[in-house]
């Protein structure tokens, strides 16, 4: 291979994207991500609040936060990962930022969003 080839290559695998619904910053999503335990997979729901999306092309990450017992969990998925199974987008929410870190400091009723109307 020479080095337009491989530049083709790499190319293509920056832009190849997986079909995921449009979502950012504000919107409720439940992830299905594949585990591995041993020789056995099972797919996990993991449902909460986008908190960011950063990156482009195969290198783009989001954060996903939600609160299971009384503490905040956020995870980082890649959007190209082979292990997510799926995303579906469960609410549309109304925020005016690209990253809701402040969502970090509220609780309760005051970490409510908004749905957005269609």
């Amino acid at each position: 291979m020479n080095k337009t080839e491989i530049m083709n290559f790499v190319q293509d695998v920056l832009t190849e994207k997986k079909e995921t619904p449009a979502f950012k910053a504000g919107d409720t999503i439940t992830v299905h991500y594949k585990i591995k335990e041993g020789n056995k997979e099972r797919i996990q729901p993991f449902q909460g609040v986008v908190i960011q999306r950063r990156g482009e092309a195969a290198t783009e990450t989001f954060t996903v936060r939600k609160i299971a017992s009384n503490v905040g969990v956020e995870r980082i998925f890649p959007i190209n990962s082979p292990f997510i199974e799926k995303i579906e987008l469960n609410r549309r929410g109304v925020v005016r930022r690209a990253r809701i870190f402040y969502l970090r400091a509220l609780r309760g009723k005051k970490a409510r969003i908004k749905e957005k109307r269609m």
